[in-house]
């Protein structure tokens, strides 16, 4: 089982900045590939930015070359940049870890909560 804290959430104008951080325990040596999804209201789950166990990363096509995604000196730490916040930007973000031993099983955080203003 592992186990995902997110913090860094919070309230801030479009064109500004926030960094969210995920710290993942448990058993973290099964994480294939780590992240952040985002749910607004009204609307499904979608993808913000993975990061792969090689390091591969991909984005949500509305966040690319806004938003990074990066790890921490310590591997179970994974950050998200956001740069450039616009209101569509807001929505509860929640760190998901996808592993693969000993079975195939999603992990989900509690989400924290990003309100972008104007």
């Amino acid at each position: 089982q592992v186990q995902l804290v997110e913090s860094g959430g919070g309230l801030v104008q479009a064109g500004g900045s926030l960094r969210l951080s995920c710290i993942a325990s448990g058993s973290t040596s099964s994480i294939q590939t780590i992240g952040w999804y985002r749910q607004a209201p009204g609307k499904q789950r979608e993808l913000v930015a993975t990061i792969s166990s090689s390091d591969f990363t991909n984005y949500g096509d509305s966040v690319k070359g806004r938003f990074t995604i990066s790890r921490g000196n310590a591997k179970n730490t994974v950050y998200l940049q956001m740069n450039s916040l616009k209101i569509e930007d807001t929505a509860v973000y929640y760190c998901s870890a996808l592993s693969l031993i000993p079975t195939t099983s999603r992990s989900w955080g509690q989400g924290t909560q990003v309100t972008v203003s104007s």
